[in-house]
């Protein structure tokens, strides 16, 4: 394979946290050479000139909702994959809420070779931590970690029966096997739309207490002192989980955190006009907690950034408040809306790229997310400040429920690689 020269490129390295003018040497899909100055051409090598753009590590997104089987309609492998290329992620981890749930091995023998066929991405598929995710029996976990399962998790309905739950735990533990926990109180965010307080007093919905989540991280990790299991909880969203998710670290618990992209952006002011498209899970939150989730994501303490991507038709979202689902899609503007944080100076392009890439990649046990020789040539090229207004008809997701329909953004892709191979060309 001819060698390929990432020239004058604006180098952004999660491991070393540098941000500086350097070129990359990739050949055969894995990065050879790594120069801090414009590289010495190798013969016949392909020189991309990157005129000063960002260079990064392809994006590791973790929490990825492909409706395959089941509801084709709303997103496929193939509109998924291609929504991914166009939002410079280069591996996407999926979710088993799916009809039916991923939680058999032939089932996720067909997702993964609908996804290998479909889907220019590396797509790497989770299976369900109980059968049905119905969190009355644990499913054969053994035997979805051989046929191919990364992580295991009921997505966002939590196994309240702590029983089961321990023991599924348990089980995971002795097989080295990551579990993805949804922290909300079940009982208490039942029904609910909004977090409670006097704004969802106000427009009268239905809300939840910032302390459902606090409950629950509670709950996950005496489980974790007591079964020693790999655990992650998938979005930490309030100020008040924060001392609790430090504490589990210093006490050296094998406990990582997220939290999706939209609780990082918008807060609970945004559902104002009663819009659906705002209506999430769990819901957004004050602007209190929303600065304090983005330092805790700069400080290190949350571990990474997701799309939290969740595809739902126009049937589904328009209806009143309370009744439409919960969700929204965010592959192409995961990227330019955690720039706003750069923008905003409350987090460097470094540590933005090892949330986004780097740390997912060591959570699930992966040599990608760097930018070091021997790492797949998984890149993305971008300029961080290039303005647009973005036009919900035109994304590449089958679903078009996005709360940023007409917001301005700053950050286009203009190049995406997986395995050195050019998959998406930006205008």
């Amino acid at each position: 394979m001819t060698a390929t020269i990432f020239a004058n490129a604006r180098l952004i390295d999660p491991v070393a946290l540098t941000d500086g003018l350097g070129g990359i040497l990739i050949s055969d899909g894995q990065i050879v050479a790594i120069h801090e100055a414009d590289m010495p051409s190798p013969k016949d090598a392909n020189v991309i000139d990157c005129g000063g753009m960002c260079l990064a590590p392809g994006i590791v997104d973790i929490g990825v909702k492909v409706s395959e089987p089941g509801e084709r309609h709303k997103e496929s492998f193939r509109s998924a994959g291609q929504a991914a290329a166009a939002g410079g992620i280069t591996t996407i981890v999926t979710r088993p809420d799916t009809l039916p749930a991923i939680d058999t091995p032939e089932t996720l023998e067909f997702v993964e070779r609908r996804a290998q066929a479909d889907a220019p991405v590396h797509v790497l598929p989770m299976a369900a931590l109980t059968k049905g995710r119905e969190g009355r029996e644990m499913t054969e976990i053994g035997f979805l970690q051989d046929a191919g399962a990364v992580a295991f998790t009921d997505c966002d309905r939590v196994v309240s029966n702590t029983k089961v739950f321990s023991r599924a735990l348990t089980y995971a533990s002795s097989l080295d096997a990551l579990v993805i926990a949804h922290v909300q109180e079940p009982i208490l965010s039942d029904g609910a739309a909004v977090t409670s307080g006097k704004f969802a007093s106000l427009r009268g919905l239905p809300g939840v207490s910032p302390m459902a989540e606090r409950m629950a991280l509670d709950r996950d990790i005496s489980l974790l002192e007591m079964t020693g299991a790999r655990y992650h909880a998938d979005q930490i969203t309030t100020a008040r989980a924060l001392p609790a998710l430090e504490r589990a670290k210093r006490n050296g618990l094998n406990i990582t955190a997220g939290v999706g992209i939209h609780h990082l952006t918008l807060n609970e002011l945004d559902v104002a006009d009663y819009r659906t498209f705002f209506k999430l899970k769990p819901p957004l939150r004050s602007e209190d907690d929303r600065l304090a989730v983005v330092q805790a994501v700069a400080d290190g303490l949350i571990d990474i950034i997701s799309s939290m991507h969740t595809p739902q038709d126009e049937e589904s979202k328009r209806l009143p408040f309370e009744e439409a689902a919960s969700g929204a899609v965010a592959l192409e503007t995961l990227l330019p809306a955690a720039l706003r944080l750069y923008h905003a100076d409350m987090i460097d392009l470094p540590r933005l790229f090892r949330a986004l890439s780097l740390n997912p990649s060591r959570i699930l046990r992966r040599n990608s997310g760097r930018l070091l020789p021997g790492a797949p040539a998984d890149l993305v090229l971008f300029d961080p400040d290039a303005p647009f207004q973005l036009d919900r008809t035109q994304l590449l997701s089958k679903s078009k429920n996005t709360p940023f329909d007409g917001a301005k953004l700053q950050g286009k892709v203009l190049g995406t690689w997986v395995d050195g191979q050019r998959i998406w060309e930006g205008a």
